[in-house]
């Protein structure tokens, strides 16, 4: 037994990089081809480096010059390298080799991978960190067919070795965690930071298939890349699958609409339909280079300190069965989510906000981390020339309507907000429907809970139509028990 001292604590011992790649080269049935582009063979030498890999490795090849590369693997129809798809065109293309050129008759037991990555590292001016895709086609049983995981990574470190090393090492600890914690999905995701600080590298995308992931919900991965801070957010197309940031938002004119959309309501889309009306109009904005983004953050998705998965299911589904674009983020303030978009664009952007939200952005307490306090705030929110488009609030005991015009700030940030509504900042949304004002989506949710009629109206038709259809927010739950 291992000696113990008095005191000592339970920790989990996380293999070393070399204790992970020499397991997988002394497996005799692990064999298979690794294909690295744009960052050196940085995760094969760690395998080359460990002993026995002449077991394991097939054929370790970068394809750095283009015409070389296209004449492999074909050449993309937006002539780009660092992409999605040329990661697929990788893997397919080195398992299909592998495929031919080794008898399945002769090595009945191998269990057959291509590891792949398509990777641009920091420009020589230091303006662009990079980013890259990486990805392994495998198989744990040699009569199933191929798992797949693939993830999109931004670099942080601002040295090309260092990020040629960190590279590496998330190559080891991903076909490590696909040969042996597939079982666990969520724990292969945190298993992928062994040995790498957050500070060092970010996965926003990651997308799981095959026979050993068919229950896997990708965009319940992508929920843990959020909760366990490996990246700041991740989206979801209106087909409802995981898109890549970058992909939707790059030199867009961006609106987004913050809510906890719970569910969403006729509110809701009427301050989309109304604040995008008044966001198309603005100079240089286009709609067809527009994009609306229904944003949720983090803190709105816990209950009683952790969150809840089926809840997040429930309002996912929901945006995205109305053709909208959602991103969840870890974002608490709002000119966080400004800097984010900005990674990405620089054309105009908006953002549409009821008046409580508002108010909430004037609360100095929110902005006592920062050293320039809420100037550096509002610094960082309005510096792009952003618009807020404010939709009214009814107050429910007066029946007054509430605007930029009567709203009631901290007396200390008085002045300001009149700065900002002076210069055309705070805009008011006109044209709304008053008939909705006095729908708020938690009394809704709490008429679901306790199977009450009357809530449908204040949906979208198709929203309120999939909440019974397919029983979310505990629709089925609660009519039963109160059948019974």
């Amino acid at each position: 037994m291992p000696i113990t001292i008095m005191g000592d604590r339970e920790f989990e011992n996380v293999p070393s990089i070399k204790s992970k790649a020499l397991r997988i080269n002394l497996n005799e049935n692990i064999y298979g081809t690794f294909a690295e582009i744009g960052a050196g063979q940085e995760t094969v030498r760690n395998f080359f480096r460990a002993g026995g890999a002449s077991g394991t490795i097939a054929k370790a090849m970068s394809a750095y010059d283009k015409d070389f590369s296209d004449a492999i693997y074909g050449v993309e129809d937006d002539k780009r390298y660092v992409t999605e798809a040329r990661l697929k065109k990788m893997l397919s293309y080195e398992i299909n080799l592998i495929e031919d050129r080794i008898s399945r008759e002769k090595h009945p037991n191998k269990l057959f991978f291509s590891y792949a990555n398509t990777v641009a590292t920091i420009d020589f001016a230091k303006k662009y960190k990079g980013h890259g895709w990486i990805g392994i086609r495998y198989q744990v049983d040699p009569n199933e067919d191929y798992n797949e995981i693939s993830l999109h990574i931004r670099f942080h470190e601002n040295d090309a070795r260092l990020q040629q090393n960190t590279l590496g090492i998330l190559g080891v600890n991903l076909i490590y965690g696909a040969y042996y914690k597939y079982d666990n999905p969520k724990k292969l995701l945190r298993y992928l930071y062994d040995h790498i600080d957050k500070d060092q590298i970010e996965i926003d995308t990651i997308n799981f298939s095959g026979p050993r992931f068919e229950k896997v919900d990708n965009r319940l991965m992508s929920l843990q890349l959020v909760k366990n801070g490996m990246t700041d957010a991740v989206m979801f197309a209106p087909d409802g699958n995981n898109i890549l940031p970058a992909r939707i938002l790059y030199k867009k004119n961006i609106l987004a609409l913050r809510g906890s959309f719970r569910p969403v309501t006729n509110v809701n889309m009427d301050m989309y339909k109304r604040s995008l009306e008044l966001f198309i109009q603005e100079n240089k904005v286009e709609e067809e280079n527009t994009e609306v983004i229904f944003e949720i953050t983090l803190s709105n998705l816990r209950a009683e300190g952790e969150i809840d998965e089926r809840d997040f299911m429930d309002r996912a589904e929901l945006l995205c069965s109305l053709g909208q674009t959602v991103m969840i983020s870890n974002f608490q303030e709002y000119y966080k989510v400004v800097e984010y978009f900005s990674r990405y664009t620089k054309e105009r952007m908006g953002l549409a906000m009821g008046v409580n939200n508002l108010i909430d952005i004037f609360d100095e307490k929110y902005y006592r981390h920062l050293s320039g306090g809420i100037l550096e705030a509002f610094g960082k929110l309005f510096f792009k020339d952003l618009k807020v488009y404010l939709y009214p609030l009814k107050d429910q005991e007066t029946g007054e309507i509430i605007n930029s015009e009567n709203l009631k700030v901290h007396p200390r940030m008085k002045e300001l907000f009149k700065f900002f509504k002076y210069n055309g900042k705070v805009v008011d949304i006109e044209g709304y429907n008053p008939n909705v004002l006095d729908i708020f989506s938690r009394e809704i949710l709490q008429m679901i809970h306790e199977g009450k009629t009357g809530w449908e109206n204040m949906l979208p038709e198709r929203t309120a139509s999939m909440i019974k259809n397919q029983n979310l927010f505990g629709y089925k739950e609660h009519s039963l028990q109160d059948k019974s």
